[in-house]
């Protein structure tokens, strides 16, 4: 397929800049698979759809504190850091702004929020193929531990912000959020409360959790011309045990699973991939980009938020709208026109759409 196909108009003003008021005060759009069939409904509606047996999966990633300020120790000229994957204690790759006066040997004194100069410093030691500069930290016996002092939530680029907000400290983490290293939120999770994860597992439903820490690709559209020639992002992952005992146990009699976001997707159909549909506990990279066609091994329902054109994320839900074949695309481009006259609001701040 080609790239251009997953294009479509979105205004400017659909984009979410700003949480809802409360976590489930989101809107709910309902897409019936087998006939494209469309409902309109509130987030706090969502455990009706639910019935007892039910499995509900959510990636319980921590967002990090990620974006970090700093100075040319020699120049004085100005950085923006986003820290991407942590090789080991104070050893970082990360993304710099501008990236061309970021050579190896380069010293980036590290500021405050306010400004100010502190102890902590990176060294630009290498750079990759990507343009991604490796970082060793220093003045701090563990960079992690200085996070909450010196960094800011790494929202996306189309939100704007002008440095910390205390809205965006409290609402860009799901309330389950658990193992420290993502930089992006797993947005579709952004919606749950207790009280509603509590009426969930009322009705019968098991909440289980996989871990899969986001990078900054879920922010990147595709830019080759064809599916094929992209390469996906690859993001660290965890699969437990428990969480495999209860998704093959669910499988094997026949029960739903319900996935909350692309991520959990991600994790789940890349592991039965690898063991003809049976998961077994792992943790490590995957790389896998989901398009159509392509058939679905684990997943039976599919929560997430609504999506930028061209991008990876799009792709995944059009080929869960019609798992093996090509139409999927089709019917969520004909969801999210109906998305965009009812102004329902787009991407990691935006309402949420439910697959069935």
């Amino acid at each position: 397929m080609r790239t251009a196909d997953f294009d479509f108009d979105l205004p400017l003003e659909l984009i979410a800049q700003h949480p809802a008021s409360q976590r489930d005060g989101s809107r709910l759009l309902v897409l019936q698979r087998p006939g494209g069939g469309v409902a309109h409904r509130q987030f706090r509606d969502l455990p009706g759809y639910f019935r007892a047996g039910d499995v509900l999966v959510l990636n319980n990633s921590r967002v990090i504190p990620a974006r970090l300020r700093g100075t040319n120790a020699r120049t004085g000229g100005q950085f923006e850091l986003l820290l991407l994957e942590e090789n080991a204690r104070n050893d970082w790759w990360a993304m710099l702004r501008p990236g061309k006066r970021a050579r190896p040997g380069t010293q980036i004194i590290c500021r405050s929020p306010d400004g100010a100069a502190t102890a902590v410093s990176a060294t630009v030691v290498a750079t990759n193929s990507e343009g991604h500069r490796r970082l060793h930290f220093s003045g701090s016996p563990d960079l992690r531990n200085e996070l909450a002092r010196l960094g800011e939530v790494p929202l996306p680029p189309y939100i704007q912000r002008d440095g910390r907000c205390a809205e965006d400290l409290e609402r860009y983490q799901t309330v389950y959020a658990r193992d420290a290293g993502s930089v992006a939120a797993p947005t579709a999770g952004l919606h749950f409360t207790p009280e509603l994860l509590a009426q969930i597992q009322a009705r019968g439903v098991t909440v289980c959790f996989v871990t899969l820490h986001i990078g900054p690709g879920t922010f990147q559209p595709v830019k080759t011309e064809t599916l094929a020639a992209h390469k996906m992002h690859e993001e660290r992952f965890e699969l437990g045990e428990e969480t495999v005992r209860i998704v093959n146990a669910a499988k094997t009699a026949g029960r739903r699973i319900i996935a909350v976001g692309t991520t959990a997707v991600r994790v789940l159909e890349s592991l039965a991939a690898q063991n003809d549909g049976i998961l077994a506990k792992n943790a490590g990279k995957t790389g896998i980009f989901i398009h159509p066609p392509f058939s679905f091994r684990i997943v039976d329902a599919l929560l997430t938020n609504f999506h930028l054109p061209c991008s990876t994320l799009l792709m995944l839900v059009s080929a869960f709208a019609a798992p093996g074949e090509m139409r999927g695309r089709d019917l969520v481009l004909a969801a999210y026109g109906e998305a965009v006259r009812q102004r329902y609001r787009f991407f990691s701040y935006g309402d949420a759409m439910l697959l069935l």
